[in-house]
């Protein structure tokens, strides 16, 4: 079994490679054939922000004390996220080609900096801090992939 940064990583990848699937599309065959990939990269996201603001993040802060600090920042990155990606939907839906491509733009930036954060900096104390607890955390995040 994964360990924790090592599964979240994983679906990091997952999310960029749907992400990326949905932008050659729109470009290769316009916005109306990419709205059935946005759809799925827009639950990948935001099933991976479930995953992190319900299990990980809540069992890292009551473990650490640490509220304050970088899970506060990457909940408000989240938030700017869920806002592009509600943004893009509207632009497919517009048929507006350029505004998609300069919000995915924006997105893409985005998502490589907050991964970075992630993999680099929390997910290494995520796993300092709750491999305790690992097994227990990697089973509530696997219940709600099945949900």
């Amino acid at each position: 079994m994964a360990n924790i940064k090592e599964f979240m990583t994983k679906d990091h990848r997952h999310c960029d490679d749907t992400f990326a699937a949905m932008e050659q599309k729109a470009n290769s065959e316009g916005l109306a054939a990419a709205k059935e990939l946005y759809n799925k990269m827009a639950e990948e996201m935001e099933h991976h922000f479930q995953m992190e603001e319900r299990v990980i993040f809540p069992a890292f802060e009551e473990k650490t004390g640490m509220t304050e600090g970088p899970t506060q920042m990457m909940r408000m990155e989240h938030t700017q996220m869920r806002s592009l990606i509600k943004e893009i939907g509207e632009a497919l839906d517009e048929d507006n080609k350029d505004r998609f491509f300069g919000l995915t733009e924006t997105m893409m930036i985005m998502v490589q900096q907050h991964n970075m954060k992630e993999e680099q900096m929390l997910y290494t104390m995520v796993q300092q801090h709750l491999s305790g607890d690992e097994e227990q955390i990697m089973m509530m995040m696997e219940s709600m992939i099945t949900q």
